[in-house]
Order: C-alpha cells, then sequence, then structure tokens
C-alpha cells in the first residue's frame, strides 16, 4: 500500500505548523524593544518538503528617540555584549538603567560589558558617542563592546532578545560603529503583516489537515478491502 502521499501531507502539516509557531513568537514581541523576527522556510526536492528550517531577520527596527541618556541603540550592523548566569550573550536592546552599584545594566538587569567588562557609572551628566565610548562629566569611563556576526552565520536564539555568540567573535572596530544616545530600537516585527500571514498560514494548515483526514479514510478502507479479499 502506497502511504507516500500520506507523509508528504503530514510533512507539509508540520511545515505549516512550524510557520504558526514562529508567526506567534514574532507577534508576542512585536513590542519588545530590539527583537528580530524569526522566519520557518522548507526547500522542496522532489515533490517532498525537507525538515522546516529557522532563520532570524535581521532588519534594522525603527529607531526611536527617547530623550533619556541612559537609551542606546545600535544603527547598523552589531550587538551590544551583556553578561548573564549561563554566559556571554549578544542584544540588540538599548533600554538601560543603573543597578545599585552604578553598572550600566538592561532592563533585565543584565550588565552590559565594556572593554574591560561591565561599566560602572557615577553620578553626573553621561554621554555616550558613537563609537560606545561613555564619559561622565567629560570624563571617560568605559567603551561598550560591539560585536558583529560572522557572514553568514545564524546565531542559537537565547531568551528574549538574546543570542548566544558564535564561536568566531568578532568586535567592531571604532569608526566603523554608530551608537545613538537617547534612541531606542524597536522590534522589527511589523503586526499587521504577521497577522495578514497567520491568517494565510492558518488556512493552509486546516486544509492539509482535512487532506490527511481524507487520505486516512481512503487507506483504511483500501485496508479493509484487502482484508476481506484475503
Amino acid at each position: 500500500m502506497n502511504t507516500l502521499p500520506l507523509r508528504h501531507a503530514a510533512q507539509a502539516l508540520y511545515y505549516w505548523e512550524r510557520r504558526q509557531e514562529a508567526l506567534a513568537n514574532n507577534l508576542a514581541n512585536a513590542e519588545t524593544d530590539g527583537f528580530k523576527g524569526m522566519r520557518v522556510f522548507a526547500r522542496l526536492v522532489e515533490g517532498a518538503l525537507l525538515a522546516p528550517e529557522a532563520a532570524t531577520d535581521f532588519r534594522q527596527g525603527a529607531l526611536t528617540p527617547t530623550g533619556q541618556p541612559l537609551d542606546l541603540a545600535i544603527e547598523g550592523d552589531g550587538f551590544f555584549v551583556v553578561q548573564t548566569a549561563r554566559g556571554e550573550r549578544l542584544s540588540r536592546g538599548g533600554s538601560l538603567r543603573l543597578d545599585e552599584a552604578g553598572r550600566l545594566v538592561d532592563a533585565a538587569g543584565r550588565p552590559l560589558l565594556g572593554e574591560r567588562g561591565p561599566i560602572v557609572v557615577p553620578p553626573g551628566v553621561v554621554e555616550v558617542d558613537r563609537d560606545g565610548v561613555v564619559r561622565v562629566d567629560g570624563t571617560e569611563v568605559g567603551r561598550l563592546r560591539i560585536e558583529r556576526l560572522p557572514e553568514g552565520a545564524e546565531p542559537v536564539r537565547d531568551e528574549g532578545t538574546l543570542f548566544v555568540p558564535p564561536a568566531e567573535r568578532i568586535r567592531v572596530p571604532e569608526g566603523e560603529r554608530r551608537v545613538r544616545q537617547g534612541f531606542i530600537e524597536r522590534s522589527n516585527v511589523n503586526p499587521l503583516d504577521s497577522l495578514v500571514e497567520m491568517i494565510t498560514v492558518q488556512r493552509n494548515y486546516a486544509a492539509i489537515e482535512r487532506s490527511i483526514r481524507v487520505l486516512d479514510g481512503v487507506l483504511e478502507r483500501i485496508s479493509n478491502d484487502i482484508g476481506r479479499l484475503s
């Protein structure tokens, strides 16, 4: 008995399910600063879908002025480096504050790393230039670590807006950095586009699901007929 059509339909169903999961996560983070959306795709080979793959959409999110001196955004390529309990992570989230020790930390309290470790900011007027040099009342107190991904690299996602850095670490040299003080990078997810895509995905998922039920019924009848004939 040829069950190949049923297997192909099951593969297609899994693909559309993964698409739904990615879109749901994108929509849930449409208002998360620094979030990068995810795309799911699958290659078609000889009429069959291969296992779905995921890729991050690294397009720039909108830069929104906040007027807050501790809000930072990277325009173009690069990531901030933060310290977590699991090690260093890459992030585009730049909604920063000072913790009780005066360290520059992100919204979740993770220290933002400079060239010499966490950056401690004493009281005073804070200025951050485009190269990521942090000054207080004109005195340098630290230099942000800004790293980029190797060409074609797909980093592993961690919680929220974080990524696990690849084995090859590339620091963006000063002069090529574009840090914007008083700005926040918004999520690059377009909620309206994602909702429209979600509707299309759900319809395709439902159509494949119906096809599987029909195919399953046909195969069951064929099996029963063969059983009676034997």
